[in-house]
């Protein structure tokens, strides 16, 4: 598995629909927890995660706070387009501690992930980190 400091590891954040300077979308691959990127209300919400290299991975993982449903989308070229659906999973609302959930996206190979934030619990929303598992 590759920890949540991708960004150590040549992983960037290159798009987000929204971004707010006191929670920006690097904290997603920051490696710590305590970090996050927050929407700004409305949905869905979206992030694009690029790798350093097309890795094939067996699915993700997200840290996150108040997310309903989530769909992850994968594509293997070299720019941000031609997304092919690789996976999505409604999340159980937590109270008082962050939800880890778990996305099985077998088989898949990408240089660019893309998270779908469809709906969540409240108007606004966190992700503290995503991990892939190789």
């Amino acid at each position: 598995m590759l920890d949540s400091g991708m960004a150590s590891l040549g992983a960037k954040v290159v798009a987000t629909s929204c971004s707010d300077e006191n929670h920006p979308p690097e904290n997603i691959i920051d490696g710590n927890s305590k970090t996050f990127w927050m929407s700004t209300g409305l949905f869905p919400q979206e992030f694009v995660i690029r790798l350093a290299e097309q890795t094939s991975m067996s699915k993700v993982t997200v840290d996150s706070f108040n997310v309903r449903h989530l769909k992850v989308e994968t594509n293997a070229s070299q720019n941000a387009s031609n997304f092919k659906f690789a996976g999505e999973k409604e999340f159980d609302q937590t109270e008082g501690h962050l939800q880890s959930n778990t996305i099985t996206i077998s088989g898949t190979s990408a240089t660019h992930l893309r998270f779908i934030i469809t709906s969540g619990y409240d108007h606004f929303v966190s992700v503290h980190s995503v991990n892939i598992h190789i």
